[in-house]
């Protein structure tokens, strides 16, 4: 599905696009296409080889006069970290005309497996590592009187399946946010996205894979998978058009049934899941 057009389109190119999390996965992939379509990024990520090999693979792509992919390495959750970050990639190229924020990992697991601390960390790191950076930014956005900013929620932002008692809640943290944020940065001239991705070929899916409940593998398999590219390529076309929701795959249409008729997706959901109960050979 296309993404909702918010505004008149904004190409990429000769702009600066910075990405939290594009070490891997879907920030690798839109940081090579930013560069492909003329656009300059800065990547940030804990891990520095993944990363030098992220700004690399996007180097690949720069052809245009002027154009720059930087690494930095950083933990978004580190408020000193992500400040100091800040001023450094500020100072080097100037305020950003687009914000990234695609921090965030799930581990599948039935909830009884689940310790309080296992809902502390992931609201930690997939929340609080997206409020991190967009607040250290803020500041600069505000001066520039311009911006936009990307949030990545997940199709499971909207709607939630048995397995992600963790994640789920995290990702519809990003969207209430993401909802404040629209509305009062407005007048300042900050525009605001939200990603929701379907399942994505990435390192972070395949580790997930490990850890889920078969049950939860089952209803997955249901559920088309997209490549990493794609759903890079869905993303910079949203910031292009400042579209509000980035809706990659069937996440659009699985939106509308939410949205229009919630009790049809449950009741639809249900069924799946009594049918993978019986396969994993639960009763009841």
């Amino acid at each position: 599905m296309a993404p909702s057009i918010g505004r008149t389109r904004r190409p990429v190119a000769g702009t600066h696009t910075v990405i939290w999390g594009a070490s891997t996965g879907i920030g690798r992939a839109a940081a090579a296409e930013i560069a492909r379509r003329g656009g300059s990024v800065t990547i940030l990520a804990r891990g520095a080889t993944a990363l030098d090999e992220a700004a690399t693979h996007a180097r690949g792509f720069a052809s245009g006069t002027g154009q720059f992919v930087d690494a930095l390495v950083c933990d978004a959750t580190d408020e000193t970290a992500v400040a100091v970050a800040v001023e450094q990639l500020v100072a080097a190229r100037g305020i950003p005309d687009v914000v990234v924020n695609n921090v965030g990992s799930s581990d599948p697991r039935y909830v009884d497996d689940f310790a309080v601390d296992d809902f502390r960390a992931a609201m930690e790191q997939n929340f609080l590592g997206q409020v991190t950076p967009t607040l250290a930014l803020l500041p600069h956005l505000r001066r520039a009187g311009r911006g936009h900013i990307v949030n990545v929620a997940s199709m499971l932002g909207y709607f939630a399946i048995m397995g992600f008692a963790t994640y789920a809640p995290t990702k519809y943290a990003v969207v209430g946010l993401s909802e404040v944020l629209r509305h009062e940065l407005r007048p300042a001239g900050i525009t605001v996205g939200v990603l929701y991705p379907p399942d994505t070929l990435t390192p972070g899916y395949e580790r997930e894979n490990l850890t889920k409940p078969p049950e939860c593998l089952e209803l997955s398999e249901g559920s088309a998978t997209l490549s990493a590219e794609r759903v890079g390529r869905d993303l910079v076309d949203g910031i292009e058009a400042r579209a509000w929701r980035i809706m990659p795959g069937d996440a659009g249409l699985v939106w509308r049934v939410q949205r229009h008729a919630p009790w049809a997706l449950r009741a639809l959901l249900d069924r799946r899941y009594a049918a993978a109960r019986r396969h994993a050979g639960h009763s009841g």
